[in-house]
């Protein structure tokens, strides 16, 4: 994986490293050139009004999402000019999986045990990787967004330059509207639509968002007990393996061929073990018969790890090697693992 990380990063995940004293410089932001949108804002939302009038969505709902709503160009702004950093995995973790951030999880984790272990007894997800997803991707509810989703979104689906697929997620947020689980002007999110304390899309909403508490609304935003099933519900559909942990820091022989590295190889942990593959501190890798792979996120010299199917479920949540990778290390952290991810 290459050192620059990209639209990759969370929302929090950047916000914490421009606030960090130590965090790496800043690379160029680049500039992608706009296309222009096909025709003027007010005549483009009669047109989706109506389209999404045939799709069922109600006049009740649409005359409340879309009265009034103009584009933001703060939002355009966001899009056009993502920020991108030169970051290490080291200097990754070391600020979105920070020692404060795992106090603070253990600290959530007792505050909501009970809670917690009734979702993870339902989905099969242990409470320590709901609370370590929670803490990323908005320290845990505390940053979810400050941009009403369906007016971020229909400004993203008018603008010619990702049409098609904001277009698709606004007419998934106003299904969400339409079946009564948020009020339109309460569903806040990022400047790109992903919502709640969870921070899903709409898609991923409509695909895996859970009614936790019994009261017949999925509500990501301020539920406990929804925001808790909605993710661990999203990463059983993303194929998690009850029972399972993520993967482990390895160490690799001096022989080891570099074309084994990648997600693309899988090999049985006997196969691993017979080409010279060892736990970090040396010691054989375990007795099971499970597949994994091998990775090194900063390249040849860097740290390696195998990883295994649920790495692969939390990598379908956010396609970054260090998302996934800092998710299984904060949460083995926070239930008291003692996991190093660096070779002293």
């Amino acid at each position: 994986m290459s050192r620059y990380l990209l639209i990759l990063l969370t929302p929090l995940a950047i916000a914490t490293v421009l606030a960090s004293g130590a965090a790496p410089a800043r690379a160029h932001s680049p500039v992608v050139e706009p296309s222009a949108p096909a025709e003027p804002f007010p005549e483009w939302l009669e047109q989706f009004r109506a389209e999404a009038r045939a799709r069922g969505i109600s006049r009740a709902t649409l005359d409340e999402a879309l009265a009034d709503i103009e584009p933001i160009p703060r939002v355009i702004e966001l899009d056009r000019r993502q920020p991108e950093f030169t970051l290490t995995f080291r200097q990754y973790l070391s600020q979105v999986g920070s020692d404060d951030r795992i106090a603070r999880g253990r600290n959530r984790l007792a505050k909501h045990r009970a809670l917690l272990n009734a979702v993870s007894a339902k989905y099969g997800v242990p409470p320590q990787v709901i609370v370590a997803l929670w803490g990323i991707e908005t320290d845990f509810g505390r940053l979810t967004g400050g941009f009403q989703v369906i007016p971020a979104l229909a400004t993203l689906a008018h603008d010619g330059r990702r049409s098609a697929y904001f277009r698709k997620e606004l007419f998934n947020a106003l299904t969400i509207v339409d079946q009564g689980h948020i009020r339109a002007g309460d569903m806040m999110g990022s400047w790109a639509g992903a919502m709640g304390q969870s921070q899903f899309m709409p898609s991923s909403f409509l695909r895996a968002a859970v009614d936790g508490d019994g009261d017949g609304r999925k509500d990501i935003w301020t539920t406990q007990a929804d925001v808790f099933a909605s993710a661990a519900n999203l990463l059983r559909s993303n194929g998690w393996v009850p029972g399972r942990i993520w993967g482990r820091p390895v160490r690799l022989p001096a022989s080891f061929d570099p074309a084994l590295v990648g997600h693309d190889t899988r090999k049985s942990l006997a196969e691993w073990q017979r080409v010279g593959v060892r736990r970090s501190d040396g010691r054989n890798l375990p007795r099971v018969d499970i597949t994994g792979s091998i990775i090194m996120p900063d390249g040849a010299g860097g740290p390696a790890f195998i990883v295994y199917e649920n790495f692969r479920a939390i990598l379908k949540w956010n396609r970054s090697d260090y998302f996934a990778l800092t998710v299984g290390y904060l949460s083995d952290r926070i239930a008291g693992r003692n996991t190093v991810m660096f070779s002293q």
